[in-house]
């Protein structure tokens, strides 16, 4: 093999492992879990960016934005703020600072729990159903666009077997909350 076509050969994979992510910086010695975390979060961080990209260039929204609203969206009689805080996996500081700027837009409304007046429901505006119902069609097809080059059944087995991580995750979650 000449030189140059070795040195061509070496850039080409290291050109490789640097659009690969994160686990391109796992050694070849490194556990299998270790590994597969850091494709897994390469994977989500890629997606997670280019959708950002495009509702920010698209709506001049936030991922932030278009979660609390599909939250919303999801729950059409309303959410506690308690609720949506614990669904969004974020503070109550953050729900109340998003619920600010989305009832300034008219995208949701506020309104005290009936059954508890010490909380307030949220609901989506229908100006923020329609906005809301716009977006989400377009991410759809974001989505369907970055994950469609995954065969059918690569894309189940993939579902499968990451809902069997997820039902592990849990019943350890379950199994330390019981422990303590």
């Amino acid at each position: 093999m000449n030189p140059a076509a070795g040195a061509d050969a070496k850039h080409r994979l290291l050109r490789q492992a640097r659009e690969l992510g994160h686990e391109a910086r796992a050694q070849l010695d490194d556990h299998a879990s270790l590994k597969l975390w850091l494709r897994l979060l390469a994977c989500t961080t890629q997606v997670e960016t280019e959708i950002r990209k495009r509702l920010r260039n698209r709506f001049g929204i936030s991922l932030a934005r278009f979660d609390y609203m599909a939250q919303l969206h999801r729950h059409a009689g309303g959410m506690k703020m308690k609720a949506l805080s614990h669904c969004l996996m974020v503070t109550g500081g953050n729900v109340t600072g998003l619920t600010d700027e989305l009832e300034r837009d008219e995208l949701v409304l506020r309104e005290q729990d009936p059954t508890d007046r010490r909380s307030s429901l949220v609901r989506l505006t229908p100006k923020g159903r329609r906005v809301f119902d716009a977006m989400a069609r377009e991410h759809e097809l974001w989505i369907l666009e970055l994950l469609g080059g995954l065969d059918p059944a690569t894309m189940q087995q993939l579902h499968q077997s990451l809902g069997k991580l997820r039902l592990q995750l849990g019943d350890q979650s379950l199994q330390e909350r019981e422990s303590k």
